[in-house]
């Protein structure tokens, strides 16, 4: 580890005498990434790299706005609730995607529909199984049913539900969309090089009264390479413009590099830990008892960690969930000090007095934040062997049921209600339930199906007592997004930890 950061020090040192390359004489912005997007149709891929990806070349009803999350008008110019679980929109006319078909009503329904329907296997289904059904009423009227009182449903609209184009997917189908997507937002994707490399243009027919503006830059190049240290060379050697989450130790001598520049801003992404409570990997797993459960939240330094790996301003949260989401209570949860040597007793008393050995399933970056929960196990006794692997494929065994420890993060797509992370973690039927508790599914789902907020506050504060009491998913801290680019770009990060391009100039 010290020899790869000596390494990158030289080679940041180095690029000081690097001639200035940025491509804004081609007026073209390159940004690099190592969170490959395996598959650019948007509802099929859960990194935030994807979503990032559809906020440039996708519109949905609604826009949410990064300054104050006001809610302003897109593809629908108006709204209104019939009744508790029905509602209606009046949708923009003169719209068309980026192939030239006339955006209507028959796009919101067939859209609605499919990534409500639990057969079309969307990547994160808890996003959209509050729709009932969507409605045509004419061309430019759909009515929106949901199965329950949502009161978060106009968040989700916003910002994870863009529109597809229903005659040209039907055409070309699932596998040809993915290959070359189409929607109507600022931006539309030109090339697919899966796995390696999207190429964006500006939609020079974007539709007036827009809520985002036209793009300033004309053209975006996103290649995907394998890690963090390659992110970093290719900054320094002028290959790239912008890069995003380098390591945080390489923020004050970016900010001294003559050619780039370095930006903080906190985000609303959590970082977490795992524990399999319900013994999906085994009845005899440790983690199924709750004191070994418990000295593992002990045994972690969170405050250290976020303090100085994190930096930046991260927080710990006491609640499983980002603190300004509605709901999050964090009085409501039972507090775990860092507290070695009580983890050790603990441990004891649960018949582990010589500890046990375990494996910790990460795709975190820096790999040091990793190591540090692997060393802060270690000196009580837990010997957790680490996995260090591509998103996805954590993913995969999450899903499988085959990651004793998970380490990973999670950026609830935004969205600042707790109806985007807690379900997706302990609700019923979730891919990544690992507690399986089923008074807490129904917490949840009581929670997230009235209008009622003093019901909802009382739901979730049962959920954080005994997600917390039980030591079911352990939050760490707070991200800090780092944004490394160069000089020539005029760019804003937002705490909602998407960059909006379409918002940046050429200095």
């Amino acid at each position: 580890m010290i020899l790869r950061r000596t390494l990158l020090a030289a080679t940041l040192l180095a690029g000081f005498a690097m001639p200035a390359v940025a491509q804004k004489s081609a007026d073209t912005l390159r940004v690099v990434e190592r969170s490959t997007v395996t598959n650019v149709d948007p509802y099929y891929n859960s990194l935030r790299s994807g979503l990032i990806l559809a906020h440039q070349t996708f519109d949905g009803l609604i826009y949410r706005d990064p300054d104050g999350f006001v809610l302003k008008p897109a593809l629908a110019t108006a709204w209104r609730f019939i009744d508790d679980v029905t509602i209606e929109f009046d949708l923009r006319r003169g719209v068309r995607f980026h192939n030239g078909d006339p955006f209507t009503a028959d796009d919101v329904v067939y859209t609605l529909n499919l990534v409500s329907n639990p057969d079309s296997r969307v990547a994160t289904p808890a996003n959209y199984n509050w729709i009932a059904r969507a409605e045509k009423i004419d061309d430019f009227t759909v009515r929106l049913h949901l199965k329950a009182p949502f009161p978060a449903a106009l968040q989700y609209l916003a910002f994870v539900t863009p529109i597809y184009p229903k005659a040209y997917r039907e055409r070309v189908g699932p596998e040809g969309f993915s290959r070359a997507p189409v929607g109507t937002g600022p931006y539309r994707i030109v090339r697919v090089d899966q796995a390696k490399q999207v190429d964006l243009e500006r939609w020079d027919g974007y539709y007036e009264g827009a809520p985002k503006p036209r793009p300033a830059i004309g053209k975006i190049q996103i290649r995907y390479v394998p890690d963090a240290a390659t992110e970093m060379t290719e900054l320094l050697a002028g290959r790239a413009d912008y890069i995003w989450n380098f390591n945080p130790d390489q923020f004050e001598r970016i900010r001294q590099h003559p050619r780039l520049t370095a930006q903080q801003q906190e985000t609303m992404r959590v970082a977490f830990l795992m524990l399999d409570a319900a013994g999906r990997t085994g009845a005899d797993n440790p983690l199924t008892k709750q004191k070994v459960r418990q000295a593992i939240w002990h045994a972690v330094n969170r405050k250290e960690m976020a303090e100085r790996l994190v930096r930046g301003g991260s927080r710990v949260p006491d609640a499983p969930c980002f603190p300004t989401q509605f709901g999050c209570d964090q009085e409501a949860a039972v507090v775990y000090e860092y507290d070695p040597e009580k983890a050790k007793r603990l441990l004891a008393e649960a018949g582990y007095p010589d500890g046990f050995e375990t494996e910790l399933v990460s795709y975190i970056q820096p790999t040091q934040w990793t190591a540090a929960v692997q060393g802060y196990l270690q000196a009580v006794g837990v010997r957790a062997r680490v996995s260090q692997l591509q998103v996805q494929a954590v993913i995969q065994r999450s899903w499988a049921g085959t990651t004793p420890l998970y380490m990973g993060s999670w950026g609830s797509y935004s969205i600042n209600d707790v109806s985007a992370i807690m379900p997706n973690f302990m609700g019923r039927g979730a891919n990544d339930d690992y507690s399986r508790d089923p008074d807490i599914h129904r917490w949840l789902e009581e929670g997230g199906s009235t209008n009622d907020p003093e019901k909802r506050l009382a739901a979730y504060r049962n959920v954080i007592r005994r997600a917390t009491e039980q030591a079911y998913w352990l939050p760490l801290f707070t991200y800090v997004s780092y944004y490394a680019h160069t000089r020539d770009l005029d760019f804003t990060p937002y705490p909602d930890e998407m960059p909006r391009w379409y918002r940046s100039k050429w200095n």
